[in-house]
């Protein structure tokens, strides 16, 4: 399997801290990058600032964004990355502990390719993040097909 880039972006340390170890145990062929806040984010994405070297920081092909984030909101880079023709069809997972559904609605609309509540029992992180990584990162998924 080809190796891809998750960009996480989370500043809550015990959500950084599960999403890890999950992803160690995961996946040993892909790569997480983890930035803290919405900014950063976005300096990522574009490859600009301290994240200009893109050997060192790929682009990703799949993005975990929390909403509640310092600087800008998971909401406001969400309509930022949509906005960026390079973008348009990088899958963008919401991975939130909101399950408010005025959340989960305002972000579909705004272009979240999924929306996914943190389970309460962070030791069940594994099998969320198992599904999200076979479901965006497989051979094949999120190749766009002629309409």
């Amino acid at each position: 399997m080809i190796n891809k880039t998750v960009l996480y972006v989370e500043d809550d340390e015990s959500d950084v801290f599960f999403v890890k170890r999950a992803f160690e145990h995961l996946s040993a062929s892909h790569c997480l990058r983890i930035v803290r806040n919405g900014l950063d984010a976005m300096d990522y994405l574009n490859g600009s600032g301290r994240f200009d070297d893109r050997q060192r920081y790929p682009e990703p092909s799949l993005v975990l964004l929390d909403l509640k984030l310092p600087g800008k909101r998971g909401m406001e880079v969400l309509e930022w990355i949509r906005q960026q023709e390079q973008f348009q069809t990088l899958p963008v997972v919401i991975f939130t502990a909101s399950d408010l559904e005025f959340d989960r609605r305002k972000n579909m609309e705004r272009g979240a390719t999924d929306y996914i509540v943190k389970p309460a029992d962070m030791n069940k992180v594994g099998e969320v993040l198992s599904s999200i990584l076979d479901r965006f990162l497989r051979p094949g998924a999120g190749e766009s097909k002629a309409v």
